[in-house]
C-alpha cells in the first residue's frame, strides 16, 4: 500500500535520493523472489511483476517499468560466484514498490537478485561480500525486505500503535546493526527465545546480511529511518556509506 499512499515512510524515500549521487545501476536483494541457486535478472525490458493479491485495483495498473542491465547481469554472471542469469523474470514489488518513491523510472538502470533457499544464513552472508566490488561501477545495492515482518499479526490500521513485542524486537535488531555485530545477526535464534513472533519466516531477513558483508572497513552504518507500520511490520532502513 505504501506504493499509493503519502506517509513517514514515502516521504522518507522522496527526500533520501537528493542526499545520494545518483546511481547508473540500482540491485535489489529482494525478499520477494527464492529461488533453487541465485539468479539475477537479465531482460534490457524487464516485466513489471504484481506479486500480491487482494489489495486495491489502483495497485494493479501502477506503472513502474525501468530498463535493466544485461550487461551487468553477464558480468556477475561470469564472475564465477554462484550467480545465474535469468531471462524471463521481471521485477517484483521489492524493487519499484520501494523505488517508485526514489527515481523516475527513464532515470535508473535496475536489476533483482534472489535468494537461494538452499543457502545458510552465513551462505548468504559470503555472498554479500563477493558482490561488494561492484559498488565501485556506480552500483547502488538495496536490500529490500522488513527485518520484522508478520503478516499472521498485523493490525489492519496502518498507523495503529505497534505491538510491544515488535518495538522489542526491532529495538535488539537496531542494537546488534550499530554494533555490527555479525555472530548475533547470523545466530539471532540462539539470542532471542521469541524471534518467531517478527521472523515466521526468513525471506524478509536475509537481504539484510548481503548488505552488512558490503561495508568496507573505513564505513559506518546509519539508521535513516525508522517506523512500524500496521503493528508488526519494521521499516527499519538503513545505510552502509
Amino acid at each position: 500500500m505504501n506504493v499509493i499512499e503519502d506517509n513517514e515512510y514515502t516521504d522518507f524515500l522522496k527526500k533520501f535520493t537528493k542526499n545520494i549521487t545518483p546511481p547508473k545501476t540500482i540491485v535489489v536483494i529482494s525478499a520477494h523472489w527464492q529461488s533453487n541457486g541465485t539468479y539475477i535478472t537479465g531482460w534490457k525490458n524487464p516485466a513489471q511483476i504484481y506479486d500480491f493479491w487482494w489489495f486495491p485495483e489502483k495497485l494493479y495498473t501502477f506503472k513502474y517499468a525501468p530498463q535493466g542491465n544485461p550487461e551487468l547481469a553477464e558480468k556477475i554472471a561470469s564472475d564465477d560466484i554462484g550467480v545465474k542469469i535469468d531471462k524471463d523474470r521481471g521485477i517484483d514489488h521489492a524493487a519499484w514498490a520501494v523505488l517508485t518513491h526514489m527515481y523516475k523510472d527513464n532515470e535508473i538502470r535496475l536489476v533483482e537478485i534472489s535468494l537461494d533457499i538452499n543457502k545458510t544464513l552465513e551462505q548468504h552472508f559470503e555472498l554479500g561480500k563477493k558482490l561488494a566490488k561492484y559498488r565501485d561501477e556506480d552500483v547502488l545495492f538495496i536490500w529490500s525486505g522488513n527485518i520484522v515482518h508478520n503478516l499472521g499479526n498485523i493490525s489492519f490500521d496502518e498507523t495503529s500503535k505497534p505491538f510491544s513485542w515488535a518495538v522489542k524486537l526491532d529495538e535488539w535488531f537496531k542494537e546488534q546493526i550499530q554494533k555490527n555485530n555479525i555472530d548475533k545477526l547470523l545466530h539471532y535464534t540462539q539470542y532471542l527465545p521469541n524471534y518467531e513472533e517478527g521472523i515466521p519466516t526468513t525471506e524478509h531477513y536475509i537481504p539484510l546480511l548481503y548488505t552488512l558483508w558490503m561495508m568496507l572497513s573505513e564505513e559506518k552504518i546509519t539508521t535513516i529511518h525508522e517506523s512500524i507500520q500496521n503493528g508488526s511490520i519494521s521499516m527499519r532502513s538503513i545505510e552502509i556509506s
